[in-house]
């Protein structure tokens, strides 16, 4: 690894966020200094702490642009800096979390390999020794980033990788899931991209990196949401009895697919923000179309849905989230859950969005999930939100009282947190953050979404990403 000035600051810093558990009095080395020490240490081949010590020691001047200094209290005097001992990286490693440096050093990766940067990933036998190590070189740095240890099988380089990118990976990875076919999702890959082919293989990388996976069904060949539910182009001329079993058959398929990958999700989303129904105009309600029979038809499609995620699933069950978009608004997530539940649609989960600058303040927000969960009893999760990053972002509008700016978007997602973790009986399970991870794209929309995700213009995350982490660590 590149020992240059700007490499070393980055190293220092992301280890200056974790806190030392080390008392202050009597402490020689800076925390930040011994873990860059052992981290370049490690990256230049050193396999046990006599040989990092050792690496240290022959290289002073490394020691002095890390930050170590020449003992100030010493029965010899002398300016010499001398490196950690065994004993002492022992101590300082065993009283650190695993957790702790891996996420430190894929910060410290996120500010390294910048947006549109290139990688190799190869992996290589060591000489003279009949194991493998994969290795990530950045094309744009001209460095290896990341070494993982592969063993005695080079068939075992896939799953060091998912190992190794999975420090940056969400607890609750949220995946969209569209109804085009693969020539109509390759025409505009940002708004129509997501169908079963495209969302498969993520799905399965997610549960193969360990963690839970939500799919959120939005029946529509591209985005869903309360200013469009266009119904798949090939279910157009379907009878509502033909759509109501096409329903079933495909969450079923779609189910039964994952299953079949071992790629089963953890929890389903029958709907992505329907709170004026879904495939319009047939299960369209609210306003003109707030009528019994309406209702009644987007009940029976939803149970249709429910039915076919259930009996796909078998034993493995689901969590079921119904999602509208009415966080700020008691009045209309009660009109809306009201109405469903006299069609005995069966869900487990009541989904919320709130975007503070669409959906009115953090009173209202308040409001409205504590009335919920006594009205309905069910867990509650704040199912989309954002906040920019960008001070230039949403001037002039209403941010519930936040500034738009880094430190307005961490105190936003500190106290939504604060207000879901307040619900009554504990309803309030969460929330997930939508966009986390976009960026810029040239020639592409992307509504200003890529000024309000966890990573700047250049790809470097951002603290809010840190906040974000800490809230789900916290959940556990």
């Amino acid at each position: 690894m590149s020992q240059s000035p700007s490499t070393l600051k980055s190293l220092l810093d992301v280890f200056d966020s974790i806190q030392s558990p080390r008392s202050a009095r009597g402490t020689r080395y800076p925390l930040p200094a011994i873990l860059s020490l052992i981290l370049l240490a490690v990256l230049s081949g050193c396999k046990n702490h006599s040989q990092i010590s050792l690496f240290g020691k022959t290289r002073r001047a490394l020691l002095k642009r890390l930050g170590f200094r020449p003992p100030k209290y010493s029965r010899k005097k002398t300016t010499e800096i001398s490196a950690p001992s065994e004993d002492t990286l022992t101590r300082v490693l065993a009283s650190l979390s695993p957790t702790q440096i891996n996420e430190a050093f894929a910060r410290f990766l996120s500010r390294m390999v910048g947006r549109g940067a290139q990688a190799a990933i190869d992996g290589k036998a060591l000489r003279g020794a009949d194991e493998y190590v994969l290795s990530v070189f950045a094309n744009d740095i001209r460095q290896v980033v990341w070494q993982e240890d592969v063993g005695r099988s080079k068939e075992n380089e896939l799953s060091c990788l998912e190992r190794s990118l999975s420090t940056i990976l969400s607890r609750y990875p949220n995946l969209r899931l569209f109804t085009g076919d693969d020539a109509y999702a390759k025409s505009d890959p940002y708004n129509r991209i997501n169908n079963l082919t495209y969302t498969l293989p993520l799905a399965v990388r997610v549960k193969k990196a360990g963690l839970r996976l939500l799919i959120d069904f939005h029946y529509s060949d591209t985005w869903a949401d309360p200013g469009k539910q266009s119904k798949p182009a090939a279910w157009k001329d379907l009878e509502f009895d033909q759509l109501e079993d096409k329903m079933f058959r495909y969450n079923y398929k779609c189910i039964d697919t994952f299953k079949k990958a071992g790629a089963m999700p953890d929890y389903v989303q029958v709907g992505n923000e329907i709170t004026p129904g879904m495939l319009w105009p047939d299960g369209q309600v609210g306003g003109a179309y707030d009528t019994p029979e309406l209702w009644s038809k987007l009940g029976r499609l939803l149970k249709a849905a429910v039915r076919g995620v259930r009996e796909a699933s078998f034993s493995k069950m689901h969590k079921l989230i119904v999602h509208i978009d009415r966080g700020g608004s008691w009045d209309g997530t009660k009109w809306f859950f009201d109405n469903l539940i006299k069609q005995e649609v069966p869900f487990d989960i009541i989904g919320e969005s709130y975007y503070p600058f669409y959906h009115g303040n953090l009173a209202s927000l308040t409001t409205c999930l504590n009335n919920a969960a006594e009205r309905y009893g069910k867990p509650i999760v704040i199912a989309e939100t954002d906040f920019p990053w960008d001070e230039g972002d949403l001037a002039g509008k209403e941010t519930a009282g936040f500034t738009p700016g880094k430190a307005g978007q961490i105190a936003f997602i500190e106290a939504a947190e604060k207000i879901v973790k307040a619900v009554p009986n504990g309803k309030g399970i969460g929330i997930f953050y939508w966009g986390a991870e976009y960026l810029p794209v040239p020639g592409v929309n992307l509504g200003g979404y890529d000024r309000r995700s966890f990573f700047d213009r250049d790809g470097n995350a951002l603290a809010s990403l840190d906040t974000f982490g800490r809230m789900a660590k916290e959940k556990k």
